[in-house]
């Protein structure tokens, strides 16, 4: 689909009400389990964020408020209302940098690890400094799942594409915005906030000032599980969105 001149790459599919998933820094490459288990409830929407995947590269992409203004656009174009906004990690970020601005168009919020605010004493890794397979590795406390993903062909173009993206998106201050705190009671939807208890990615415990940012905000921890519960505990993570 084409929106304000910027063509994205967009899996859609299922039934019900909108469902509006926002992936992480990894890009969303391939259909995982979980999509297919919420299209069976929602009708799923799963973009590739302007600059990742095969998606265009737009000129004006500079900064995460770009990309959520691109998705309000996205949203009205499609005629989007009553929708579940899922967003995982980076994906995290740019829903509540959505929901400050606009959540007429929303009816509730699931914020997966999400990157996009600062914790005092849970210090995030530094994915530009972590090699490609290490990196892999620190998505998942199931290291079986790692060693499948490691064994997936790699498209280097894509996978360098993602990095540099999210290079422009992320890279200083890194993986926040220091705004976005004094914003967040603008977020008046229920809200999840779900997270792997042991994410080595983004600590645990920024969920807790999450929290304390977020008014209507519940926190639910997935036990031995990393990064990733959409993608490491798939049925648990549908029965919390579904519930």
């Amino acid at each position: 689909v084409e929106v304000r001149g910027c063509r994205i790459r967009l899996r859609r599919g299922g039934s019900g009400a909108p469902l509006l998933f926002l992936h992480g820094a990894s890009g969303a490459p391939v259909i995982l389990p979980f999509m297919e288990k919420l299209a069976q409830r929602f009708e799923v929407l799963v973009p590739e964020h302007p600059g990742y995947g095969l998606s265009a590269e737009p000129e004006w992409l500079e900064n995460i408020h770009d990309v959520a203004y691109f998705y309000l656009d996205f949203l009205k174009q499609l005629g989007l209302s009553g929708v579940t906004l899922v967003g995982n990690s980076m994906g995290g970020w740019i829903a509540m940098e959505i929901a400050v601005r606009d959540t007429s168009r929303l009816n509730s919020l699931v914020l997966v690890s999400p990157a996009g605010v600062a914790a005092p004493g849970a210090r995030p890794v530094d994915i530009f400094l972590l090699p490609p397979e290490d990196m892999v590795r620190s998505l998942f406390y199931d290291q079986k799942l790692a060693e499948v993903r490691l064994a997936q062909p790699e498209d280097i173009d894509i996978s360098l594409k993602n990095r540099h993206t999210t290079a422009r998106l992320a890279w200083e201050p890194r993986l926040h915005d220091p705004h976005l705190p004094r914003w967040l009671h603008r977020i008046d939807l229920p809200t999840r906030i779900i997270w792997g208890r042991e994410d080595r990615i983004l600590p645990v415990g920024m969920a807790d000032e999450l929290k304390r940012l977020l008014p209507h905000a519940t926190v639910h921890i997935v036990e031995r599980c990393g990064h990733l519960p959409h993608a490491e505990r798939p049925d648990e993570f549908v029965e919390l969105v579904c519930r």
